[in-house]
């Protein structure tokens, strides 16, 4: 099932990207980074492919791909800002988030808000969601917004480069991906089941507070 996913979320990217050009790495990074998880791990190296095949230059591939995620950061980010403290404290508990989740936020944010924000642009999977709690604790958008693109431009440009330098040899890229893939599902179970005993804990401690 879960290899259905990806190989259905790689045939979107890869006929979005030759439809629609460089607009199409901007707008499938904009979906990746608004919060849908579609990888930028399959968009930017197929992008880099198109670079060895001449269609593409890598440096504006690049660039492209760093203000897609941009865009759809900021929309993830707004929707947290405007209306997401609200939507998480009235329904955050069927989505195992609490008021001490929200707090922890809050907290994490104002200390170490521009480190998070960069340096999980470089890591899989949590680089999709981050935008809507930066929302939600109202990080300074202008901090937001740089630490952003400084995060998103070396991810865009690395994955790119692999793509291109692959070139001749893209087939390879699919044992590689479900290497990763495989992976990355682990870990993202693992953290899982301790965000879900976790939130157990802090559930039982709000009512008691309450």
């Amino acid at each position: 099932m879960f290899l259905l996913i990806i190989q259905s979320a790689a045939d979107f990217v890869i006929h979005v990207i030759s439809s629609l050009s460089y607009f199409g790495v901007f707008l499938a990074m904009a979906i990746e980074s608004a919060c849908v998880p579609l990888p930028s791990e399959i968009i930017m190296p197929f992008a880099g492919y198109l670079v060895y095949q001449g269609q593409f230059e890598l440096a504006p591939v690049a660039i492209v791909g760093a203000c897609g995620n941009l865009a759809g950061s900021l929309l993830a980010y707004w929707v947290g800002a405007r209306g997401g403290r609200p939507l998480v404290e009235r329904y955050g508990r069927y989505v195992l988030l609490s008021q001490h989740d929200l707090n922890v936020a809050d907290r994490w944010f104002s200390r170490y808000g521009r480190s998070t924000v960069f340096f999980t642009r470089l890591l899989p999977v949590v680089r999709t969601f981050i935008s809507f709690p930066a929302g939600i604790s109202r990080m300074r958008l202008s901090s937001f917004s740089a630490y952003t693109l400084l995060g998103a431009l070396p991810w865009s440009l690395m994955l790119a480069y692999v793509g291109f330098k692959l070139g001749e040899h893209w087939d390879t890229l699919g044992g590689y991906f479900h290497k990763a893939d495989i992976f990355i599902l682990v870990i993202i179970a693992a953290g899982l089941i301790w965000y879900v005993r976790r939130h157990i804990r802090n559930l039982r401690r709000d009512r008691q507070d309450a």
